[in-house]
């Protein structure tokens, strides 16, 4: 959002959104409060709770990866990153959104055991809601769907013109991310992740949508987001420069992510399948 067009950007000073700071806390506390309870009676991880090949060694051993998710959620949301993304840069505001999306989202999943989430599915509604938004296709649609439509010029401005507009922006990446890496990441049998090869074909297939993205901004003849044009050019770019190199992060690193999850998860594979022989 461009609140202070005319000021230039301040790196001695660390900006604080305070209702990003109260959603994070309350996911630390409930996260803590459930833990707690957790070893309160006893819950351990059976047979029939292990999470996912890649979530399984942290998610067991330690709550690190939840809180290091909070930390970046954290310093997405607020601080130079921030002011960069809603005030001068939109290459900055394409590394938010990989953060959110790519990374912060992951390891909030990698970091939630099954037993956390279970009491919730004990609801017949909520049970045959989850195993409704979760499916593969369905997740993958409401995802891609959402980072589309976020990103063409109309809702994009938009957001960058109202701050309520833009919190709810964030709020669908973070929901739509966190059902498109559940088949890959779920904690829980009772919503299951894809088979192993399935979820190869299902990473590979969530770099389309990105590359499609990413190639449309970094090759638009004229500039799609017009707050970035009169903002103050804090760095030698042009408002077309800094779109295309904002493209470019969505469109490269987005891409690196996603080929560095499914060779991990491949290599997890070939190491099951000779420990099976």
């Amino acid at each position: 959002m461009l609140l202070h067009p005319d000021a230039p950007l301040d790196l001695t000073r660390f900006s604080i959104h305070w209702s990003t700071v109260a959603g994070i806390a309350g996911l630390a506390a409930a996260y803590a409060w459930r833990r707690s309870a957790g070893k309160a009676v006893g819950q351990r991880w059976t047979g029939a709770d292990e999470p996912s090949a890649l979530s399984q060694r942290l998610s067991s051993a330690s709550p690190a990866p939840f809180y290091l998710a909070l930390a970046l959620l954290f310093l997405s949301l607020n601080g130079p990153l921030h002011d960069l993304s809603d005030t001068y840069l939109f290459s900055a505001h394409m590394v938010q959104h990989l953060l959110l999306t790519m990374v912060v989202v992951p390891l909030l999943l990698i970091g939630t055991p099954g037993w956390m989430l279970r009491p919730a599915l004990r609801s017949a509604a909520v049970g045959r809601i989850a195993r409704g938004i979760t499916r593969p296709a369905l997740a993958y649609a409401l995802f891609n769907v959402t980072m589309v439509a976020w990103h063409l010029p109309p809702l994009y401005n938009l957001a960058m013109a109202n701050h309520g507009v833009h919190i709810v922006q964030h709020l669908f990446f973070l929901v739509t991310a966190t059902l498109v890496w559940w088949p890959l990441l779920s904690p829980l049998p009772e919503l299951p992740p894809l088979s192993h090869a399935m979820r190869l074909l299902y990473v590979v297939l969530l770099m389309i949508p990105m590359n499609v993205i990413g190639l449309m901004i970094t090759y638009a003849d004229e500039v799609l987001y017009p707050a970035y044009e009169v903002a103050p050019r804090i760095v030698a770019l042009s408002p077309h420069e800094d779109q295309l190199v904002g493209g470019l992060i969505m469109w490269i690193p987005g891409t690196f992510i996603l080929i560095g999850v499914a060779t991990v998860m491949f290599f997890r594979w070939a190491k099951m399948e000779e420990a099976r022989h």
